[in-house]
């Protein structure tokens, strides 16, 4: 059913008199009633300039003014209010509220973020080697008070304390340690340094950690880098070479040198003991010569010619006999060893008949030496 409708009796556009509300008496109405609230003065019909209308302005610009001081922080941020530049208070997460500006300003700081700060130098190790070094520092805002007012610019300081840090390690370093056992070595004794020397100054910065990327010798130098390396390896190897030829040699040079004077001492004792022996056998031998000089020297005599021809070959003939005679080899025969037998009876057969004693052909030993002592 409509408003308008016979049912209803009522138009919301008309009042009780039957009159249409004009919009721009309301509007009219509520200005005075606001003038009269502000004190101002609200006669008649039609505001006057600078009346009720002027503070009403000022009122919704005042409220406006205090609302720009709001602003939030989320759970790692933390808001460093400032009163005309100098420092005032720290506060927490949460819709926080400040003086608007120019009173107060506000600084918000993420305490949580890790930053990146990319690092690359060339400098000089300890035994004068020109090395690159490529880095990169991750770092927190730990304390937003003192990373806003303790240094004018906390990059730039961190930038510098990284590089004299990084010098205080390289610099006491050789190459062949950085490039080798050392290498991990650095980012922990460099993040060290670092660390003390950015409390020190109070930079309100915490170093989380540094990643070392490359660690080489610079592309300018590389080709000379590489000659020197490769005659390092050649020194290197040229003295393992000497090192081994020396182990090797030196070794058997001591055993030689061992052995022989082993073999001379052993001759040293020989030829003393033998002296010894000699000089023992004379006199035992001039005590039996001072008791019975003849008899020991037919004995000394026997035993010579028993030694002189003990170790000859000997061959005997009866030079008694008569007939021809052919002499053979038979010595040489017998050192041959083979055809002995043959050779026997081939010289049995060629030679004449000696004796007809076949007997006394050979002389025993103890009848030539009857014969010689007679």
């Amino acid at each position: 059913m409509a408003w308008n409708d016979s049912g209803n009796g009522k138009d919301p556009w008309k009042r009780d008199g039957d009159q249409p509300t004009d919009l721009d008496q309301i509007v009219q109405n509520w200005q005075r009633r606001i003038g009269k609230m502000l004190g101002g003065g609200g006669g008649g019909g039609k505001s006057q300039p600078g009346g009720g209308g002027g503070y009403v302005l000022v009122i919704l610009l005042a409220i406006a003014w205090m609302f720009t001081g709001l602003y939030k922080l989320d759970q790692a941020e933390r808001g460093v209010v400032q009163r005309f530049g100098a420092y005032t208070i720290t506060t927490m997460p949460g819709l926080r509220w400040h003086l608007p500006f120019p009173i107060e300003t506000v600084d918000v700081v993420n305490i949580e973020e890790v930053r990146d700060s990319k690092f690359r130098t060339e400098m000089l190790t300890q035994d004068e080697a020109y090395v690159f070094i490529d880095m990169t520092v991750q770092y927190r805002r730990s304390d937003p008070v003192k990373y806003l007012f303790e240094v004018e610019d906390p990059e730039t300081i961190l930038g510098n304390v990284t590089e004299s840090a990084l010098r205080g390690v390289v610099g006491t370093s050789s190459l062949e340690l950085l490039i080798g056992e050392r290498r991990e070595q650095i980012p922990a004794r460099t993040m060290e340094e670092l660390q003390t020397t950015l409390e020190a100054y109070g930079a309100g910065i915490t170093v989380t950690s540094i990643n070392l990327e490359v660690v080489d010798y610079p592309e300018a130098v590389q080709a000379a880098v590489d000659d020197t390396q490769k005659a390092l390896n050649d020194a290197r190897r040229y003295q393992l070479e000497a090192e081994t030829f020396a182990n090797d040699i030196v070794p058997r040079a001591r055993g030689t040198a061992q052995r022989v004077l082993q073999d001379a001492e052993a001759y040293r004792d020989k030829t003393i003991a033998d002296a010894e022996g000699q000089s023992q056998r004379f006199l035992a031998l001039l005590a039996e010569y001072q008791r019975a000089p003849r008899v020991t020297r037919d004995r000394l005599y026997i035993e010579a010619i028993e030694e002189v021809y003990g170790n000859s070959n000997k061959v005997l003939i009866d030079s008694e006999s008569s007939g021809n005679l052919l002499y053979l080899p038979i010595d040489q025969l017998i050192q041959g060893g083979a055809g002995r037998s043959n050779a026997s009876e081939t010289g049995r057969s060629a030679t004449a008949p000696v004796s007809s004693n076949p007997e006394s052909e050979f002389e025993s030993d103890e009848s030539r030496q009857r014969r010689e002592r007679q």
